[in-house]
């Protein structure tokens, strides 16, 4: 089952039981790489600061 046929069949059954659908697939995936992004920074700023 690829994402699309999933992202159909969460939305299918969030409408039978009265829930809001799910967001589309990808929708906040820049958020996500963004938080990565910064808490890698972070990381690897602690990291250098350990080693001096």
């Amino acid at each position: 089952m690829d994402i699309v046929q999933q992202h159909m069949l969460d939305s299918y059954r969030a409408a039978q039981h009265g829930e809001a659908p799910p967001p589309l697939p990808g929708r906040h995936d820049r958020e996500v790489l963004r938080e990565l992004r910064r808490r890698f920074h972070a990381w690897t700023a602690g990291q250098n600061r350990r080693v001096v």
